[in-house]
C-alpha cells in the first residue's frame, strides 16, 4: 500500500459523470492519437487506470492495454465497460505492482502521479515504469504545473474552477510540496453542495526529469498539451515523454 488515498465506492460511482468533459471527443481525440502513436505495434500499460476513461477507448483504438489500479471500486466501474480478457487490470499500487511482460508504452494521465504523496514513492513509480518498458519504450506523464505564481504573500488558496455547479480551489503546504484540492459540488437541484477534498504531492517538470534519470530513462519530449503545443513558462500543464535506452 502506498500513501495514495483510496477512491471509495461512492466516489467511483459518480466519477464518470463528474468528469464527463474529460471524456469528450475534444479531449480524448488528441490524447488517444498521441498515445497510440507512441505505442506503435506494441502494448501499453496504464498506471492508475481508474474507470478506464483513457484505457478503454485506447483499447478500442487498436492498442492492447493492461492496467494497474489501486481502488477496487474504480475497477468495478471499468468492468461494466469491458471484460478482463479484453483489458486486464491488476489491483495494486503503481509504484511497486508488477504485471507480466514488457510494453512499448507506460502512461500516467490527468495528474495521477500526484496521488503518490512522497518523493520516494514518485521515484519508485518511475522505476516501476522503466521495469515494464521494452528497450526503446516510452513513459508518458500528464501533470499540471504547480500554480504557485498565483500565490502572492498572505494568500493561502488558488481557485481552479468557479462555475454554476462547482467551486474548486487548492491550498498548499510549501514545505512538504502537498496541495489539497477542495471541491464544493452542487448535489441535485435543492441548493445543497457536497464537499470533498483530496491530497496530492506536486512536482516540477525538472524534478520529474531527475526522477526519470534515477530510473534510467532519457528525456525525449515535453509539450503543453496532447495537441503538441510548445511548452512555455506560461503553460498550465505538460505532457512529458521519457525513453528507455535501446
Amino acid at each position: 500500500m502506498t500513501s495514495s488515498e483510496l477512491w471509495t465506492h461512492e466516489t467511483a460511482e459518480r466519477y464518470d459523470a463528474e468528469e464527463s468533459e474529460m471524456s469528450s471527443a475534444a479531449v480524448l481525440g488528441p490524447t488517444l492519437a498521441f498515445l497510440a502513436e507512441l505505442a506503435g505495434d506494441g502494448r501499453a500499460l496504464e498506471f492508475a487506470i481508474g474507470t478506464g476513461r483513457v484505457g478503454v477507448p485506447l483499447r478500442e483504438h487498436g492498442v492492447p492495454v493492461v492496467g494497474i489500479e489501486l481502488s477496487e471500486h474504480m475497477v468495478a466501474v471499468l468492468r461494466r465497460k469491458t471484460d478482463e480478457d479484453v483489458l486486464p487490470v491488476v489491483v495494486g499500487d503503481m509504484a511497486t505492482t508488477v504485471v507480466p511482460g514488457t510494453f512499448s508504452l507506460v502512461y500516467l494521465v490527468y495528474n495521477a502521479i500526484s496521488n503518490l504523496l512522497t518523493q520516494d514513492e514518485q521515484v519508485e513509480c518511475f522505476r516501476n515504469a522503466a521495469r515494464h518498458l521494452a528497450p526503446g519504450g516510452r513513459f508518458v506523464i500528464e501533470l499540471g504545473v504547480p500554480p504557485l505564481r498565483f500565490l502572492p504573500p498572505g494568500q493561502v488558496a488558488v481557485p481552479f474552477d468557479v462555475s454554476e455547479g462547482h467551486l474548486g480551489f487548492d491550498t498548499f503546504d510549501l514545505v512538504e510540496q502537498i496541495l489539497v484540492s477542495h471541491h464544493f459540488t452542487r448535489d441535485g437541484d435543492d441548493g445543497h453542495y457536497r464537499r470533498d477534498n483530496s491530497r496530492h504531492r506536486y512536482a516540477w517538470p525538472a524534478e520529474l526529469d531527475l526522477m526519470a534519470r534515477i530510473a534510467g530513462l532519457e528525456p525525449e519530449r515535453r509539450v503543453a498539451d496532447w495537441d503538441g503545443a510548445p511548452f512555455t513558462q506560461d503553460s498550465a500543464k505538460h505532457i512529458s515523454v521519457w525513453r528507455k535506452p535501446a
